[in-house]
């Protein structure tokens, strides 16, 4: 029973997600998304006068499961199935973060760069508040997040989510290959 207790590989973890687009499709014609679930619980909690959040949103409660779902999932797998051990990050990777300057780390988290002091720093502010804000807004403006396009927006074959993808991973290229660097030589 010790299997439980490590990090599962690629090719378990990956095709129970990918199954559970066609399982939600085949079994209540649902469509897998999270950036929804925050529009749902606005409608649900602050009846306002918003154009935007008027609209049954009870006909989606289930997606509120899901994602409440998703958040004690994570908190099993990460906190009460955690084998105590740090994620392995490949030497390579390492290296190439700490050759931004950033040395300590709690985990996965660069503690350098997440934290209150340098939150209110000139580049926490772009890293943490923009960044967050262009994730937002991104994530609205694409009609959805990463996780929805690329899950089940390309397993549906729409065209939309296909190109969002794509600039996706532009995005991040772009981020971690050119916006880093310079943000981390600048500030």
């Amino acid at each position: 029973m010790q299997w439980i207790f490590e990090p599962w590989p690629w090719y378990v973890s990956g095709p129970i997600i990918g199954l559970t687009v066609p399982i939600l499709l085949i079994l209540g014609n649902k469509l897998l998304g999270i950036s929804s679930s925050l529009r749902h619980t606005c409608a649900a909690i602050a009846p306002a006068k918003i154009p935007f959040l008027q609209y049954n949103w009870k006909e989606e409660s289930w997606n509120l499961f899901f994602a409440a779902g998703i958040l004690v999932g994570g908190f099993i797998g990460g906190v009460l199935l955690s084998n105590g051990q740090p994620v392995a990050i490949s030497a390579e990777t390492i290296r190439d973060i700490q050759a931004l300057g950033i040395q300590s780390f709690d985990g996965l988290i660069p503690s350098d760069v997440y934290n209150w002091e340098t939150l209110f720093s000139a580049r926490g502010f772009v890293v943490i508040v923009l960044g967050g804000f262009m994730i937002g807004f991104g994530s609205r403006y694409a009609g959805g997040c990463t996780s929805g396009h690329a899950i089940m927006g390309l397993s549906s074959l729409q065209w939309a989510s296909l190109v969002t993808v794509i600039f996706f991973f532009i995005g991040g290229l772009l981020m971690t290959w050119i916006i880093a660097p310079w943000l981390y030589t600048v500030f």
